[in-house]
């Protein structure tokens, strides 16, 4: 199921697109400000931002700014009609899409569904990265054609890596995506050590990677090629 965060101060238009994406199998997450919404994010990962402008306690245009310094989550503004300049700086700042308001629900849901589309492509047994074809189903992975053996724990990494490529994902989020059974409970270098390892296997020059590279105080990403 993918998380969506709203941030909208109307609370029956914000009650309407909750109904309208819960339909859809996704989980709404609702907030009225800016303060609120910074809380969720701490707290939370989402895979799509429907971020209002105009907001009581400022304009969604800096949360868009602020996320997009450290992620490359998709982000829809919802704007008045009249706005352009806000459509404009939206857009510069790194939105994915604008809807401007008023918008009927099934605008809203076709254009949420497309940019998750584009974000979580149909994902298939194989993926072709660059040099790399990385078959989870088939626990076959090979770089130029080579044959590369990968513990349980790499491979779950690897997929969290790579099906989120040009992402940041957070330790935590690893911790608990990798370690199953409860990230809290597991010593943080269980992460570094496994990264080590997937370097060695998979990068030409592990103390140099092009793949996997450490954002520093945040977690990792596999950078896309």
């Amino acid at each position: 199921m993918k998380r969506i965060l709203l941030v909208e101060d109307d609370g029956a238009l914000g009650r309407g697109v909750c109904l309208a994406l819960n339909s859809e199998g996704i989980a709404v997450t609702h907030c009225e400000d800016l303060h609120r919404a910074r809380q969720a994010l701490a707290a939370s990962e989402f895979d799509l931002l429907l971020l209002d402008v105009n907001l009581p306690d400022g304009s969604g245009l800096e949360l868009l700014q602020e996320v997009r310094q450290t992620s490359a989550v998709p982000m829809i503004l919802l704007t008045a009609n009249d706005m352009e300049t806000d459509i404009v700086a939206g857009l510069e700042s790194g939105a994915d899409d604008y809807i401007t308001k008023p918008f009927s629900l099934a605008v809203l849901r076709s254009r949420v569904n497309a940019q998750l589309r584009r974000a979580f492509p149909e994902r298939q047994s194989a993926l072709e990265v660059g040099d790399f074809t990385f078959d989870f189903r088939q626990m076959d992975f090979r770089k130029g054609g080579r044959s590369i053996d990968l513990s349980k724990t790499e491979q779950r990494l690897l997929r969290a890596l790579v099906e989120n490529r040009g992402r940041i994902l957070t330790r935590e989020t690893l911790l608990d995506r990798v370690w199953s059974d409860g990230g809290s409970y597991v010593d943080e270098n269980a992460l570094s050590v496994t990264v080590k390892r997937l370097r060695d296997k998979l990068e030409d020059v592990p103390s140099k990677p092009r793949y996997l590279k450490t954002v520093y105080g945040i977690g990792y990403t596999w950078a896309v090629k």
